[in-house]
């Protein structure tokens, strides 16, 4: 085998070996994100409710009003909440 394909090889199994690290990494981070949600519900938290907190202070600001208004929308249109469309028909 020339060089090249050594050199290649080595790289190669040098990225695998990486790649293997941070994934065990990655799976050790998850076991204590884990492990912090089970604490967090033995003292009465809704963690349900803590993971869409988190999710939406990963937004910003112009991004989590545009969901809403989209949300809002929806649900308006599902009968769920009462839209502009509903606050005419009642004044009418």
């Amino acid at each position: 085998m020339s060089d090249a394909h050594g050199v290649a090889r080595d790289q190669l199994r040098a990225f695998i070996e990486r790649i293997e690290r941070l994934e065990e990494e990655k799976k050790t981070i998850a076991d204590d994100i884990k492990d912090v949600y089970g604490e967090a519900k033995a003292m009465g938290y809704d963690t349900k409710i803590m993971k869409k907190v988190i999710a939406l202070r990963k937004k910003d600001d112009q991004e989590r009003m545009e969901e809403d208004l989209i949300l809002d929308t929806y649900l308006a249109a599902l009968g769920m909440i009462e839209g502009p469309a509903d606050q005419d028909s009642d004044a009418a």
